[in-house]
């Protein structure tokens, strides 16, 4: 008989309300994810707080947790219309807003010294076919911007390029949720049911993926 093949470990990571906001797209779509586990895939959930200082130690405490074959982090991005498949993080903090805590950093770099940037591990274009032929608006975006999400996306690469060799990751930035556009009239928003629909689009396309198959799994 034939091996099975391994189940893929996958983390999905989602970010806590900021800004303002009672609710953060990410963090309904991931806990939605997480309320009914897709099939064929060992499932790690976590949402991360809206802190330069928080933040990273507690994406590297999940890391070296779970020990994932693949990294799904999402965010929000209110304003645009499109779930946005991101290619690129860039070595750079320069928020446009203060995090949860206060803090807003100007020109500072994720990683002192690092690259300046690092290209998503995932099959981004893929992923983006896959969620518009399910019916998700979606394209790939070029800037994860120079908040939190960026930094996340930044540091996941990093730490894949340099202490989880074979870990692929990439980012997910979502719309605002219906209710959020009270507050913002004139924006775009999806459901909430879409972002969760999205999200699993997107794991059966990176699931499908030769080249993610081929790095997984890490040893445990």
């Amino acid at each position: 008989m034939p091996t099975p093949r391994p189940l893929l470990r996958l983390l999905v990571t989602g970010f806590e309300p900021f800004g303002g906001e009672v609710v953060n797209p990410s963090m309904q779509a991931v806990l939605g994810l997480a309320a009914e586990p897709p099939p064929g895939i060992v499932l790690h959930t976590g949402i991360l707080p809206v802190s330069h200082r928080r933040a990273p130690p507690a994406l590297r405490d999940m890391v070296a947790r779970h020990r994932p074959d693949v990294v799904i982090a999402t965010g929000q991005a209110g304003g645009r219309a499109e779930v946005s498949v991101e290619r690129i993080g860039i070595n750079v903090n320069d928020f446009a807003i203060p995090d949860n805590d206060g803090a807003q950093p100007a020109e500072v770099p994720v990683i002192a010294g690092g690259p300046a940037a690092y290209f998503s591990g995932l099959p981004v274009k893929a992923m983006a076919a896959a969620l518009r032929q399910a019916g998700v608006p979606a394209h790939v975006s070029n800037t994860a911007g120079t908040h939190l999400c960026n930094h996340t996306l930044y540091l996941l690469c990093h730490l894949a390029a340099t202490a989880y060799p074979g870990m692929r990751c990439g980012f997910l930035h979502m719309p605002f949720l219906p209710g959020q556009v009270v507050r913002h009239p004139g924006q775009p928003s999806m459901p909430a049911a879409t972002l969760v629909a999205a999200l699993r689009t997107a794991i059966r396309a990176i699931a499908g993926d030769q080249t993610v198959r081929a790095a997984a799994p890490n040893p445990p």
